[in-house]
């Protein structure tokens, strides 16, 4: 899975590029050709400027006609698709309404007809026409965070009370996913960055199911509704869960459950240990609280991380992110997780084992 020894990021909020480089977050940012290939690149700029000498901003010089916004963590494309309202906002990632749809019926043709994908596809053609291609991907969301969009907390009653409906329901969302990730993977290759840009650090794309949602079930719940299409969906290796709650632990016994479940990337909070005992050759991408990094002196920010990392137990199955950074976080902050994860890989690199192992970087 791994060719980079503690590979780590980071994800920076519309209101931080709004208030610190004036980028608005209107519709014409997501689906106005020129404006995609505008700012994805002034973003690798900025990224450079600041933080090139962490490796950020490497495009910096390229013209890269992504598909979709790459350098945020905004899932919202398959909610409007599927009937859902979205407001758009200067300094603000989209905002999905939840529909409160009164059925459990997924119409997929519905959803490929509708103005929100043909916007994709005629930003596909314009992109294809002017660069000869489209790079990148949109982030797609997950099966239980689809539902809850469309059907608000009903969802939880369904499965409740009409558990036979939603198995069909979850399975009409998956389908619409599927043909959804088959398209950005017939165009670009990928299908996660979107969801988390760590996974651009792996010599294969990952396949990454964002389940945020999952901290409001239980196990047995995960079990019964949504572990068949994990289960499933890691047939298509390399595959990984996105679960950005504080409990990922929660759910350890059942990812196990998973015959492939390369890459976890596992909310603030989670017992990294426990995660670990039960998966041995998962990939662990280590999420730093972003409210928290604001909050926090570097030298706490340094202590967390090389506990968690040391938690993890595995260098070489490890890495570090914090996503969605507002504007009240400094770039001493950001540089602090830098600094720290470059101190570890030089603790790990002299560590005979890796030696051994070959690791160079």
């Amino acid at each position: 899975m791994n060719t980079t020894l503690l590979p780590v990021d980071i994800v920076l909020a519309p209101e931080w590029w709004h208030r610190n480089e004036g980028i608005s977050f209107d519709p014409d940012f997501f689906f106005h050709p020129l404006k995609r290939v505008e700012a994805e690149q002034q973003m690798e700029k900025v990224l450079y400027d600041r933080w090139g000498n962490y490796g950020l901003g490497s495009h910096k010089d390229e013209i890269r006609p992504e598909i979709g916004a790459v350098h945020l963590a905004a899932g919202f494309l398959l909610s409007e698709m599927l009937g859902c309202t979205v407001n758009y906002s200067e300094n603000h990632p989209p905002q999905v309404l939840a529909a409160h749809m009164d059925s459990l019926v997924i119409n997929s043709e519905e959803a490929f007809a509708s103005e929100p994908f043909q916007k994709v596809l005629q930003l596909t053609e314009a992109l294809k026409k002017k660069h000869g291609r489209v790079t990148g991907d949109i982030n797609w969301g997950g099966v239980l965070n689809l539902a809850m969009d469309l059907r608000g907390e009903d969802i939880f009653m369904d499965m409740m009370m009409n558990p036979d409906e939603v198995n069909d329901y979850f399975k009409g969302i998956a389908q619409v996913i599927g043909k959804f990730t088959d398209f950005l993977t017939a165009e670009t290759g990928t299908t996660s960055i979107s969801v988390n840009r760590g996974v651009r650090h792996l010599p294969r794309p990952v396949f990454l199911h964002s389940e945020c949602s999952h901290t409001m079930i239980s196990a047995e719940d995960y079990e019964t509704f949504l572990l068949p299409f994990d289960v499933e969906w890691s047939k298509k290796r390399p595959f990984g869960i996105h679960y950005c709650g504080p409990d990922p632990h929660r759910m350890a016994v059942p990812f196990a459950k998973i015959p492939h479940l390369d890459y976890l990337d596992l909310g603030w909070g989670g017992d990294v240990k426990e995660l670990r005992k039960h998966l041995p050759n998962t990939f662990f991408s280590i999420r730093l609280s972003p409210v928290e990094i604001a909050k926090q002196t570097n030298e706490e920010i340094q202590e967390t991380i090389i506990r968690l990392v040391r938690d993890s137990g595995n260098p070489l199955l490890t890495g570090v992110c914090c996503i969605n950074m507002d504007d009240s976080v400094t770039d001493d902050r950001i540089s602090t997780i830098f600094e720290t994860v470059e101190e570890l890989k030089q603790e790990f690199i002299g560590h005979s084992t890796l030696l051994a192992s070959g690791l160079t970087h």
